[in-house]
């Protein structure tokens, strides 16, 4: 009977912790086929050679045999951390290799899943605010102009993200930082201190572009996972569609 249990209390931690790895590479921002991947070779790293996993961009189900319960955990937050990404893959690489048990291999996937490894708000508005810069120089636009498409740019993403924090909501925050940075193009053109209006507009919306969640979604749509794939296409599109009315509420007044 204790051997039957200790089997049981293993495959249950066997399955939060395949369980664990896919949560996180879906809230990090990782591709449908990867996590399936990853999934599933850390499966039959523990003798689960017939395991069903299906994944959608707000949920993962997972099925370890026909005799054992399918498992499914709920995807409610979704980020870009590609840190924790390649972080998950070494810890499933070294389980499937043999250089970590189980349990440490859970313990290291908890770890991960507690830690902050994005890089502190202001890092990340500086370096929003040098992409601003750089993009307008790359469209073409003047040298005079760069010093607006760099505050702009840094200041619209500060805004957005304090926004999303307070809110949860992506498109809302999209639509409003839009709204800062058309709004403060047209006051830096109208005041005679800019020369190009689009180039500073486009120059510091790039940031905000879902370039990842487009990537991801064609790359699913190619590697067969339509549902996957034409989900995260809708929430770009949705994404780019709030960043649009933002900028052309602006420019139609």
């Amino acid at each position: 009977m204790n051997q039957v249990n200790e089997t049981g209390s293993e495959q249950a931690r066997a399955l939060d912790c395949f369980l664990l790895a896919g949560k996180i590479m879906m809230e990090s921002g990782a591709e449908t086929y990867r996590i399936e991947d990853t999934m599933i070779r850390m499966a039959a790293s523990q003798k689960m050679v017939d395991c069903h996993c299906f994944i959608t961009p707000t949920g993962i189900m997972f099925s370890p045999s026909a005799e054992m319960a399918t498992r499914f955990v709920r995807i409610s937050n979704r980020s870009t951390d590609l840190e924790k990404v390649a972080l998950v893959n070494a810890a499933s690489r070294k389980l499937v290799s043999g250089e970590l048990t189980l349990r440490q291999t859970y313990e290291e996937l908890q770890l991960i899943d507690q830690t902050n490894y994005k890089f502190p708000i202001q890092i990340q508005v500086l370096a929003a605010a040098m992409a601003s810069g750089c993009f307008l120089i790359l469209l073409g636009g003047g040298w005079e102009d760069l010093p607006f498409a760099f505050i702009i740019g840094g200041t619209a993403f500060y805004i957005v993200d304090m926004i999303l924090e307070k809110t949860r909501v992506k498109f809302f925050a999209e639509f409003i930082g839009a709204l800062v940075i058309g709004s403060a193009a047209s006051l830096v053109i109208y005041a005679g201190f800019g020369q190009d209006l689009d180039t500073i507009i486009i120059g510091s919306v790039m940031p905000l572009v879902p370039g990842l969640l487009i990537t991801n979604a064609v790359r699913d749509l190619m590697a067969g996972h339509f549902v996957s794939g034409l989900s995260k296409g809708a929430e770009a599109f949705l994404t780019a569609f709030a960043i649009g009315a933002g900028i052309a509420l602006v420019l139609s007044f």
